[in-house]
């Protein structure tokens, strides 16, 4: 079955200096971005430091300056990488979902979001932006709403439309307001919170894809 709406290609973040086109600098950058996940999750976003990072990952500091102007571009570059990662790894969950279910598939997203905030490192202060940093990835629920949609849209054969993109919108606005609360303070949330999030997009998602 030919895909009717793919999501949209990723392109690099403007907060990167410098794209790498060889192998080499490409495995550098990967290391940077890993090393910020790291010291991310030890030190938080207010002590972090591109010295820190560029020691983590074994690199001398211009290496991070090469790619990065400072702490806010690294985070902005790997909140973009995160996205690229969850709207992969929402893509194979629902490949495994029945094409007329649109509960299986707004499942999927949920619960790989929840996946990757309880497992991938730096995830739970950095998913798809930095709050604290305004010049940081702007609108990053528009653009997470934006992937989810197009994927959903492809899934269920339905044009991508604005009822659509508003609904999955309002959805992922509405829940991460209530993820944050079930987070706060309980690494992997708390089960209750968790649960009335999930209750509340389908109650939502229903009103359009019922």
């Amino acid at each position: 079955m030919p895909h009717r709406n793919p999501p949209k290609e990723s392109r690099p973040p403007a907060s990167l200096r410098h794209v790498p086109v060889q192998e080499r600098s490409a495995e550098r950058l990967t290391r940077i971005l890993d090393a910020c996940a790291a010291v991310l999750d030890e030190v938080g976003y207010e002590d972090l430091t591109t010295r820190a990072v560029a020691r983590r990952a074994g690199v001398p500091i211009g290496s991070v300056y090469r790619f990065f102007g400072n702490k806010r571009a690294l985070t902005d570059a790997l909140a973009h990488r995160n996205l690229d990662a969850y709207a992969e790894r929402v893509a194979a969950r629902v490949s495994g979902v029945g094409h007329a279910d649109w509960r299986g598939a707004v499942d999927a997203a949920f619960d790989e979001y929840l996946a990757m905030k309880r497992t991938v490192p730096g995830f739970g202060l950095v998913d798809f932006g930095v709050p604290s940093a305004p010049d940081a990835m702007p609108d990053a629920n528009v653009q997470v709403a934006e992937r989810v949609a197009a994927l959903l849209a492809d899934h269920l054969g339905s044009p991508l439309d604005e009822r659509l993109r508003r609904t999955v919108l309002v959805g992922v606005e509405a829940v991460d307001a209530v993820l944050q609360l079930a987070f706060r303070g309980r690494p992997a949330g708390d089960p209750d919170l968790v649960e009335e999030a999930r209750t509340l997009l389908h109650a939502y998602f229903a009103r359009t894809l019922d």
